[in-house]
């Protein structure tokens, strides 16, 4: 079974793409973002795959790749084409090649003419392919840098990409609208740049017409991309908190598991956010929590400083989860949730206050 998963960079307005093969745990990432790493690496693991390889349809200049970063985080490689110019990949991918992962692969192909190292990647059974900033939805990547050639990108996309079954999905690297997916059908009827009649000599026409302004981050991400996303400098790598054992969440929540919140407890904030019937009903209550109800917590954070780390609880992690989205939104910086509320606290033996057996 092949999970599928779209992710999307509002900053960017890039999607990362997630292929895993269900039954050998194997996943690949397509066009990683460095702020996103947390993000990805926690939806591998709470989805239970390894991952095998991160590949980059080209060396992107709206964004820098993630693909050293998830490399330093789960020893993945890094794998992007050959004709992109980059140094520090494990493997250069080169038309015809296929990368694997568990019992699937996607076929490589050349789509040179956003960049002359664009690759798009068509899954084995050609139901989907990702098409980077070749062929876009109802449009196509720019052509006037990085090697750009609009006579190159109309017979990449008519020889590649729209060579493929009417019904294959067409997935890009970023868009604008937040739109999400198209298809060989409609962009063959309905791309207004490459669709129906249009020759050649139009779409070189159109592209040596648009006069868009220069890409914002070029200068920052073109350079970080042509060493696979290695920072110059070890300090530009985001650093996880250091007063705890956390765990980041897929649904961007930092979580600390029972035994370490009861290691530290002294030198935290534990803050209680059930109702007064629970605080002090059969589950108990950890000690030295304090009890701010969740329906009351966006008035009263002022009574927690600012400077010390913060756990919340509640009975199951769901409604403390929300309390950690508010602090963070109030200024606190070290927050965390308690994994599993007082129902895990409970079933691990850790020591309570009040309650019952």
């Amino acid at each position: 079974m092949l999970i599928f998963r779209q992710l999307f960079d509002s900053q960017s307005s890039t999607y990362t793409y997630l292929l895993g093969d269900a039954r050998r745990g194997a996943a690949i990432l397509i066009d990683p973002v460095f702020e996103q790493a947390r993000r990805d690496a926690a939806l591998l693991r709470e989805l239970g795959f390894t991952l095998k390889a991160t590949l980059d349809t080209h060396v992107h200049a709206d964004h820098v790749t993630g693909a050293w970063l998830m490399k330093r985080q789960t020893d993945s490689a890094i794998a992007l084409s050959a004709e992109s110019g980059a140094t520090g990949a494990d493997r250069y991918l080169a038309h015809g090649d296929r990368v694997t992962f568990g019992d699937r692969w996607l076929q490589v192909r050349a789509t040179p003419g956003h960049t002359r190292g664009c690759l798009t990647f068509v899954a084995d059974d050609e139901s989907m392919a990702f098409t980077g900033d070749c062929l876009l939805i109802r449009g196509s990547g720019r052509t006037d840098f990085q090697q750009g050639d609009p006579r190159a990108m109309y017979r990449s996309v008519k020889s590649q990409i729209l060579s493929l079954p009417p019904s294959c999905l067409l997935y890009p690297a970023h868009d604008y609208r937040g739109l999400t997916v198209t298809s060989v059908a409609e962009e063959r009827t309905f791309n207004p740049r490459l669709g129906g009649e249009i020759g050649e000599a139009d779409f070189v026409g159109y592209m040596n017409n648009l006069g868009l302004p220069h890409p914002k981050l070029i200068d920052i991400a073109v350079p970080a991309n042509l060493r696979c996303g290695r920072p110059e400098q070890d300090a530009a790598v985001p650093a996880d908190p250091a007063w705890a054992p956390l765990t980041f969440t897929f649904a961007g929540i930092w979580e600390i598991p029972p035994d370490a919140l009861e290691e530290r407890a002294a030198q935290l904030q534990i803050v209680d956010v059930r109702d007064r019937e629970e605080f002090n009903g059969p589950l108990g209550r950890i000690r030295g929590a304090t009890l701010i109800p969740l329906s009351e917590f966006s008035n009263r954070t002022g009574e927690l400083a600012p400077d010390r780390p913060v756990v919340a609880v509640c009975r199951s992690g769901a409604r403390s989860a929300q309390a950690v989205v508010m602090l963070q939104k109030a200024g606190f910086k070290d927050v965390a949730n308690l994994a599993g509320g007082m129902l895990r606290w409970r079933t691990e033996g850790h020591r309570i206050e009040g309650g019952r057996e």
